[in-house]
């Protein structure tokens, strides 16, 4: 029995050296390593992304007014033309013989205004005198009046007969370049219901745009002027420049989904870019050259009780945003003033000098860092409040 109650107070003993141990020299020393930032001058921006339609800035539908048979093409694909000149023919037999019958009407009718007039002149001078009676001056009036107005109509369908014969020679409308041709010699064309469509011709290929479709969440950022860069599949190594010129009110739906249309000037002076072709656009919403910026998160750091060792401690301000850095043992907080940011970078307008290192984070390591770190990144968690406090907590 004497035995027994030795080893059990031998177990005893063991279990409570092994507990002590634990809680005290059992664990290994934990090592604290921060990263750090020097703050220096940068660029920041923000950018969206979307994908837009290369247009000429200016393309004219060319068609025709009258129906009748394509009889000559001056103009194919690719052709450059001058503003006036003929481009295409429609057969003009039976517009020239529309003119014709209405001349002759013409005529007719101004003939009859010539009898009309003189009768009426006749039937005037003897009613003055009291030879005829007022039916009949009336009558001679009435038709030296039908007469005038004959020869008016007459007038205006020889006007219109020479207008249509006159659509029948096609000329273009302006200077630039023919994209597409929809017709070919021989084809009849009927503008019955609606002009048909002949050519379509482009002022300025140097000059083009792209319309791109930005997404509801994203075009509040959006601004005439912002500088644009897009690539398009055709030259996947080259980058263009161009800038927002316009931001269009009209929404467009399509399966739920809300976009507006931003026109974006695209200089093409070597005449890479071809209309239709699909560009993938980046416009850069904020841009900012040549200011004192940290990472975002070195605003979020904040030391912890878990990082202090006995010697250090922590000088803090009251201030909305600050930056700490590691002077000797004392860990000081800098109230600044931030300005721009794009969630990854923030500028610091004042209150740090530039080439100060900051502290941007922390890593435990050794011992039950883990578990430490963890206490150490849990915000509820309770913080030193002042440095008297943290003294002598660390005490």
């Amino acid at each position: 029995m004497k035995n027994k109650k030795v080893w059990m107070g031998v177990g005893a003993i063991a279990i409570i050296a092994l507990i002590v141990w634990l809680l005290s020299g059992g664990k290994k020393e934990e090592k604290v390593s921060f990263e750090t930032y020097k703050v220096e001058r940068q660029n920041i921006h923000t950018s969206i992304t979307a994908t837009g339609t290369i247009e000429p800035v200016t393309s004219v539908t060319v068609g025709t007014q009258v129906s009748g048979i394509v009889s000559k093409l001056y103009v194919d694909y690719n052709s450059v033309v001058k503003k006036g000149q003929v481009i295409a023919e429609l057969d003009k037999t039976n517009l020239t013989s529309e003119l014709k019958t209405a001349k002759a009407n013409l005529t007719s009718a101004q003939s009859t205004l010539n009898y009309e007039t003189a009768n009426y002149n006749r039937y005037k001078t003897l009613y003055d005198k009291g030879l005829v009676s007022a039916n009949d001056y009336e009558s001679a009036l009435l038709s030296y009046r039908k007469a005038q107005e004959t020869v008016n109509t007459a007038h205006e369908s020889v006007a219109k007969a020479q207008t249509n014969l006159g659509y029948a020679t096609i000329t273009s409308p302006i200077d630039g370049v023919v994209l597409s041709k929809s017709v070919e010699e021989g084809q009849t064309v009927a503008a019955s219901f609606n002009t048909p469509e002949l050519f379509t011709i482009a002022q300025d290929l140097t000059d083009m745009r792209v319309i791109a479709d930005i997404d509801e969440a994203d075009i509040g950022g959006v601004k005439e002027g912002q500088r644009v860069t897009f690539t398009v599949d055709a030259f996947p190594d080259d980058k263009f420049e161009g800038e927002v010129t316009q931001v269009r009110q009209e929404a467009t739906t399509t399966s739920n989904v809300v976009t507006y249309e931003v026109v974006i000037s695209a200089p093409n002076a070597d005449l890479k870019l071809k209309p239709g072709l699909t560009a993938n656009v980046t416009i850069y919403t904020l841009e900012k050259n040549d200011i004192m910026a940290v990472p975002s998160k070195a605003l979020r750091f904040m030391p912890t009780e878990a990082i202090l060792n006995k010697d250090q401690q922590i000088e803090d301000v009251e201030a909305p945003n600050k930056l700490w850095t590691l002077e000797g043992n004392t860990f000081k907080a800098h109230k600044v003033e931030t300005g721009t940011t794009n969630g990854m970078v923030t500028e610091i307008v004042s209150g740090i000098s530039e080439g100060t290192e900051v502290l941007v984070d922390f890593t435990l390591s050794g011992g039950d860092a883990q578990q430490q770190d963890e206490k150490a990144q849990n915000p509820f968690m309770p913080r030193p409040r002042n440095n008297k406090n943290n003294n002598q907590q660390k005490k």
